[in-house]
């Protein structure tokens, strides 16, 4: 059999398309192997896990039980890992029943957490790497506690039955937590005008927690400026069993039910959302069909 007579291209004719390589190809030719990847990947997760942290929400270690039971912490045990918020207070500040992370100020010589320094080099290291995560021991001056007053409001304990009274009313604190459940009595304390820019703060648990009533006598010095404050703690994350949202009830506020609203008024805006969310999820499955071609 003859040998094949190779083609080739009439003048003045266009030459035939010559094949394009497989872009599959391609991206083999160009792919890293991992352990060049691998470096890459993780430095790029460090840099976005120190900025997350910096400037929109940062992982915080619970070190004391003066926020029990809505958050749960003591020395040497796995306390709460908390979401922290670091954005909402650059639009506006605190507001009663908030729980907040902030820096301890000059006035406050209590910590809740005894210092822990590292001994060696590595063990600094590791307690920085943990840190980003939340799970390295919390800074011993950063405190967690909950907004009772903001600047402007006279605070004071206790009216007759034993509740916080802020411009003479009393709080709805649904929140607190008694060592001794038998016995919820509260400290008593002068009432005190809080300056503006200031916050006054108190732990949940009580009767266990040294907050602005205690912290450098109390008074002025145990008020916190707004400026110290780093966050709003919004989501336990760990350990599994407690994860879930931290309660913001605003102690100031009257309870609907107390207003005489009846309880299907009440139940109106978790039931207007549930409404809501089938037509949405319509209209998102309608809009996937559309651009996929699909059917679900």
């Amino acid at each position: 059999m003859a040998d094949p007579i190779p083609q080739t291209s009439v003048p003045g004719e266009p030459e035939p398309e010559r094949p394009e390589p497989d872009d599959s190809a391609k991206r083999q030719k160009r792919k890293r192997p991992l352990w060049q990847e691998l470096p890459i990947l993780i430095g790029i997760a460090l840099v976005l896990t120190i900025l997350i942290q910096q400037f929109v929400a940062k992982v915080f270690l619970i070190p004391s039980q003066s926020m029990e039971s809505t958050l749960h912490g003591c020395p040497g045990c796995f306390g709460d890992r908390v979401v922290v918020d670091r954005v909402t207070y650059d639009f506006t500040d605190p507001s009663p029943g908030d729980v907040i992370v902030f820096r301890g100020p000059k006035t406050w010589n209590t910590a809740e957490i005894a210092p822990q320094e590292p001994s060696d080099i590595f063990s600094k290291a590791l307690r920085g790497l943990g840190s980003l995560v939340g799970f390295a021991a919390a800074d011993e001056h950063d405190f967690v506690k909950r907004v009772i007053a903001v600047g402007g409001q006279t605070v004071q304990c206790c009216d007759p039955q034993g509740r916080v009274l802020v411009d003479g009313k009393p709080l709805n604190e649904t929140y607190l937590h008694w060592m001794d459940p038998n016995d919820p009595v509260q400290r008593p304390f002068p009432p005190f005008t809080v300056p503006a820019g200031g916050l006054w703060v108190m732990g949940d648990n009580r009767n266990d927690s040294c907050d602005s009533r205690c912290q450098g006598g109390g008074g002025a010095n145990g008020v916190v400026p707004v400026d110290d404050v780093i966050g709003k703690a919004r989501l336990i994350v760990l350990p599994p069993s407690r994860f879930g949202g931290v309660t913001d009830h605003n102690p100031q506020s009257t309870p609907a039910a107390a207003l005489g609203a009846p309880a299907w008024q009440q139940g109106i805006p978790l039931g207007a959302g549930a409404l809501l969310a089938f037509p949405t999820l319509a209209a998102s499955r309608a809009v996937k069909r559309r651009v996929t071609g699909k059917r679900d």
